[in-house]
This record gives C-alpha cells, structure tokens and sequence, in this order.
C-alpha cells in the first residue's frame, strides 16, 4: 500500500503464567509436562550413524533451539544461547574429531554418533565459544573425561549425552579433578539432556563466576560430589536448574556458594534406600548466594534444604518425603522474581518424580519417545526437496501438494540447499505441515519470487493484492516455517505506477511457528492474518531475522516476535522513512508483541517509527495494539515512536514500550506510553499464546 492511503481492503513481570513456552524444550508435550524428542533428536539415529566420522550433516530442525532459563537472559553482548546453530553440522565418532571441532573457532553442531574414549583418563576437551556438542540417540557417550570450559568462553550447548566412568576408585577423591563438565569464568552455557554419572571427583562444577547457565533435564547419579557452584568471593553469577534428578549423589545436590541469583525448580533428589550412597544434604544455599526453590521433590534425603546464615533461601510449593534433618529457609537478600528475566511454567511437584523418571537424560532415535500415559508423540513423515532432482520432489510447491488433505500428523518439507523460485501456497486443508531448509545456515535455503498487489495475473483476471503478493503462504493450522529464507523481490524501483505492496511470507491460521528464518521484503514484509476476522490466529516467531521498511509486521494476528532482529531498510529511492508494525487487531484479543529482541539498520536517526494504527477501510471495531518490552532500539527509532493513521488516533488504541534500551530508548510521556509493572505482567508471551505452547512437533 502506500504510506499515504490506508491499506486496500484486500489484506483481509511478576505472576504466574497460564502456559510458557518449550523454549530450550524441544518436543515438550506440556498437557501432562512430559517431554520427547522422537523425530527431534530422531533425526540423528541410524541414518546419521551411517556417516564417516566427522563427515558434515545436515542441520537439523532442533539445531536452531535456544535455551531457556538465565541461559536465555541478553546479557554480557551475548543474547541468548543457541550455540552453533549458525555454524555447519558434523558428525563425529573418534576423539581426534571431537576434539578438532569442540576447540575450533568457528561454529559447529557437533553430533556425537559413537563411544569416544578419553586419551588419557581424565582428558577434559577445551570446548570454544558458539558450539552445540549433542549425542545422536542414545549412541553419544564420553567415557574417562569431560569437557572444560574456560574463562570468556559462551554459547555453548552440551545435550543429549552420556558422559561416564573417570571414577578412579576413591569415593571422595581429592587428587584426580575429572568432570564431566567444568566450567571456570564461562557464559551462556545450557547443559541438557545429560546422563552424567561416575566420574572422579565431581560430576558439574561452575566455578569462578560461570554465570547465564542453564542445567535441566539431566541424570546426575553415582557420584560423591553432584553439582558445585561457587569458588568465588563474587556474588555476580546468575543460574537456572529444573527438571534434574539427582539420585546416589552424597554431597552438592547443588552446593551454591555466592550466587545473586539461583533459581531451582522441579529438580528430583532422591537417596534411594539400601544403597551404599547416603546424602549429607540436599539443595544448599551458601555464602551469599540468594536462592529461590520451587516445587521441587525430595524422597528420603538427609537434611533436604541447607544455608547459610549470610544466604537467603526462599520455598514454595516443595514436596519432602521421608526426609530427615534440617530443612531451612530464610535470610535477608532482596526478593526478586525469575519472571522479570525469563519465562517458565512450574510443574507440580507431586507430578516431578515421575514426569522426570520418564523425561530426563539422552532420548532415543527416530520414533521413540518418552511419555505419560496421557501423552505420545507421533514420528513425522519427511518428503523432501532438490532442485537438482536429487530429492523426491523438484519444488517445494510439489511436495506440499503431495500431503494428504485433513492430515493427521506432521509432515516435514526438508528443502535441500539452493534458490527455489517459486510460490508456496499450504492451503487450510492441509495442517501440520513443516516447510524446513536442510542446510547449515537458514541462508542456504530460499524461497523467493516478485509478485506485489498492483501486478496483474498472468490470466488477467486482475491483480494479485495484498495478501495473493505473497512468496509463501500458509493457510493451515499448526505448521511450520524453519531454517530457510524467504523473500519478495519485486523492485519498487521500477514499478512506481503500481501498488507496491509486495508480501514475502503470509500466515492465515493458528498455532504458527516460524523458528530461524531470514524473511526479506521493502513494503509489508511480514503479513500476519488469521482464517477469518472471528478466528483466531497465533504465530509464535522466534530466533528469526525480518528486514523491510513500511508496515512490514502487519495485520490481524496474535503475534509473538521473540528473542529476532529486525531491521530497517531504506526506501527505494534511498531516503529513510518508514514503520515497523501496523496491527488491525480485532477488539478484545492481543495484537504484535515484540519481545528480548533488537531494531535497527542502516538508516537515517530518528527516521522510522515503531508503528501506527491500521483500520482496514474504516473499521471501528478494530483496536490495534503493538507492545514493544525489553528490546534494543537504535538510534533510527523515532522519539516519539507511534504514529496516526488512516485518520484514526493511535492514541485510541493500544500502543506501548516496556523496558526497552539503546539509544532509540526513551522515558515515558503522553507521545511515549510506557507499561507499569503491574501492567507488563498482563502483557508477556504466555498472554499471547493462552493455551498453546509452540514446540518443534
């Protein structure tokens, strides 16, 4: 459309959430609060196995998960971890190659598809920033040694594996220090999926300020010392640990010395009876440490819950079964909220000892899953796709008109590398598709054409509009969008007679996800719509990049832009004008969340604004609402960033900022809504998303 008329009436901190998201979970089937890979880590079973050691290997759909937790907080020039999900994917069985890709200063995903055996006993691999280390089914084990990770050292990943036996026959053993992982001065760290068991001296140590970690979902067992944190006279550290089972351990279940903020939740510490291994204590909240505990379960340990008296230890929710000794809480440490830094759901703690016995450590190859029995997960059916006929299909449009109407289950679209030229249409009768490049980058893949609105059909049957400008289009609920490219490269430049709108990807339905992707455009980019204006449409967008220049985050839908970077372009004439969003939200349900994420580009300051009011052909039943929290603006961000519309004041509708920084940042004023906290709290991601939580099945 053009900034001067209204759009053509062709484009159709700090309570309890109700759901959260499986970021950081992927496969969590959160109805019963179990989790499975299946086809997630299943990607790497017998096919992956099958390659050369070290050979490279496709990205998998999971290589682009972030984690959750502190892990997750922006922080340090760091935002987020993701490890190397932007990097290539290799497979590797000896410990030369482990070894060669783990220390390399480029990122990798690094599958680890045999036994490796350490050289010598005790060996601990010097991992290096922006790795993912993962086993491939349940075949990844290190035996003999660990990993380390030095000071500086950030987004690193270790999932998935079994790391063992370093044990040198001395139950308290002060002379051999062989972990499973050590971490002295890291950042950004996400240990997940782990069985780490019988090692020699300890099985996790974060040590000298390692901080933005987080543990979850692992078996720490058979060991004398569990989990140490401290080693330290700082009180900086920042660590997030839920979802363990730590069993047969004697002491640090964890030991947290000196930490400023330790969030624990549904962790499972269980001293099994008759047994040679007898727990000295529990969670233990040391020095100075400020420790929340929530809904976590202890079976028969002796003193569950320790401090210090210079420690703050706050309980809620947790269940203690046949414990003994002291089971403290208390101190004088300020309170503080996990929710101000990141999202998470609290299972029952009754519900732990079980959902943790079924969900933690390595999961199986492709079709197996853990489950309740409440819940399974089915394994998806892969079609895929080559330009050079390599594949079973030449375009993705083919594969797509290859799945069965009203299918049940998900079929995944796996894009080999390459430039396909075409339109993708996934019609409504066609849900839980998953359009997903194959290759190392999302930039290897991409979907691209040129149509815009004021083009005229090849048929002349008139012109495409708004929403038939699209590159890719989905109609169809609960589908996907991951790892690939997509882009609308009409020049504007040389179509100024015509409506210029030229959309790249277009949504139409509910329970979207669009995890990974580039999605390129000038003019309305990025079009988010729902079936019909009475239905409701939710798209979760996470980890992506979206550039354009005019209201190119548009439309009706309930929206999530999380944890991606924006950016703005210039115009096609050169100059820096434009707008970020423009919602028609219908009244009553939640527009454009924009969420830990980053706006900015190489445009002129004070040039763009962060949106404007769009009511389609004079609606007044419409309230469009953008909310723009914790995310870096730069300078282009005009200082007063909302803008009127169609002649409708975007001050009659719902506009607002929370906790943003950068220098496009700005204080609260009548031009500059800011929420209150009482009001952010109504307004996070789980608000958005009511009861579905986006996960990569």
């Amino acid at each position: 459309m053009s900034e001067h008329r209204a759009k053509s009436t062709a484009k159709p901190r700090h309570r309890r959430r109700r759901t959260a998201l499986a970021v950081g979970v992927p496969l969590a089937l959160t109805a019963a609060g179990s989790l499975a890979y299946g086809t997630d880590l299943g990607l790497f079973g017998a096919d992956a196995q099958a390659q050369a050691s070290a050979a490279t290997a496709a990205a998998p759909a999971w290589a682009t998960a972030s984690a959750d937790g502190f892990a997750s907080v922006n922080a340090l020039g760091q935002n987020g971890t993701y490890g190397g999900r932007d990097g290539r994917t290799v497979t590797v069985k000896t410990l030369a190659d482990l070894e060669k890709y783990a220390t390399a200063s480029e990122p990798y995903v690094i599958v680890v598809a045999a036994t490796i055996t350490m050289d010598p006993v005790g060996k601990e691999i010097k991992v290096q920033s922006n790795k993912t280390i993962v086993g491939s089914g349940t075949s990844g084990h290190i035996v003999g040694g660990g990993f380390f990770l030095g000071q500086g050292v950030h987004n690193v990943i270790i999932r998935n594996l079994t790391i063992r036996d370093a044990y040198q026959g001395v139950w308290n053993d002060k002379e051999h220090d062989f972990d499973a992982i050590q971490m002295d001065g890291a950042h950004h760290v996400w240990i997940d999926h782990n069985d780490l068991r019988h090692m020699a001296d300890g099985l996790i140590d974060s040590r000298k300020d390692t901080t933005y970690l987080t543990v979850s979902w692992n078996k720490l067992s058979q060991e004398n010392k569990a989990f140490g944190i401290g080693w330290t006279e700082n009180t900086t550290a920042d660590i997030t640990i839920h979802h363990n089972w730590i069993r047969e351990t004697e002491q640090r279940n964890p030991s947290t010395d000196n930490v400023a903020h330790a969030h624990l939740y549904n962790n499972f510490l269980e001293d099994v009876a008759g047994t040679d291994i007898k727990s000295s204590y529990g969670n233990y909240s040391r020095g100075r440490t400020n420790m929340l505990l929530e809904n976590s379960y202890f079976q028969g340990l002796t003193n569950p819950v320790v401090r210090d008296a210079t420690a703050t230890l706050v309980q809620r929710g947790n269940v203690f079964s046949g414990t003994t000794g002291k089971n403290e809480s208390g101190g004088t440490g300020a309170a503080w909220d996990p929710k101000t830094y990141y999202a998470y759901t609290l299972d029952k703690a009754a519900d732990v000892p079980a959902l943790l016995k079924a969900g933690v450590g390595p999961r199986a190859s492709i079709g197996t899953t853990a489950t309740t029995a409440s819940t399974t997960a089915a394994a998806a059916t892969t079609l895929t796709v080559a330009a050079d006929g390599s594949g079973q299909y030449r375009t993705v449009q083919a594969a797509v008109d290859a799945v069965p109407a009203n299918n049940a289950s998900r079929v995944v679209i796996s894009v080999k590398p390459g430039t396909y030229r075409e339109v993708v249409k996934v019609p409504a009768n066609k849900p839980h598709v998953t359009i997903q490049g194959s290759g190392a980058s999302r930039k290897d893949t991409t979907i691209v054409y040129g149509n815009a609105a004021g083009m005229t059909k090849p048929d002349g049957s008139g012109t495409y509009g708004t929403p038939g400008s699209a590159t890719v289009s989905v109609q169809s609920d609960d589908s996907q969008v991951r790892n690939l490219t997509v882009t609308n490269d009409f020049d504007e430049s040389k179509h100024q007679d015509i409506a210029n709108q030229a959309v790249a990807l277009l949504t139409q339905a509910d329970r979207i996800v669009l995890d990974g992707v580039i999605v390129n455009g000038d003019q309305d980019t990025l079009e988010l719509e729902t079936a019909a204006k009475d239905k409701l449409g939710r798209v979760y967008i996470a980890n992506s990049y979206i550039t354009g220049n005019v209201d190119f985050i548009f439309g009706r839908a309930t929206v999530v832009v999380d944890k991606s970077v924006i950016t703005l372009k210039k115009r096609w004439n050169g100059t820096s004008a434009g707008y970020v969003t423009a919602p028609s939200t219908p009244g009553g349900r939640k527009g454009i969340l924009i969420n830990r994420s980053s706006i900015g580009g190489d445009v002129t300051a004070a040039s763009f604004y962060l949106g404007r009011n769009w009511h389609p052909s004079g609606d007044t039943t419409v309230d469009p609402q953008t909310t723009v929290r914790g995310t870096t603006l730069s300078a282009a961000v005009k200082s007063t960033p909302w803008s009127d519309m169609g002649g409708f004041s975007w001050k009659e509708d719902r506009f607002a900022e929370y906790q943003n920084t950068g220098a496009g940042a700005g204080s609260a004023s009548g031009d500059r809504p800011q929420l209150t906290a009482a009001q952010a709290a109504d307004q996070e991601v789980a608000d958005w998303l009511g009861d579905w939580t986006p996960t990569a099945s």
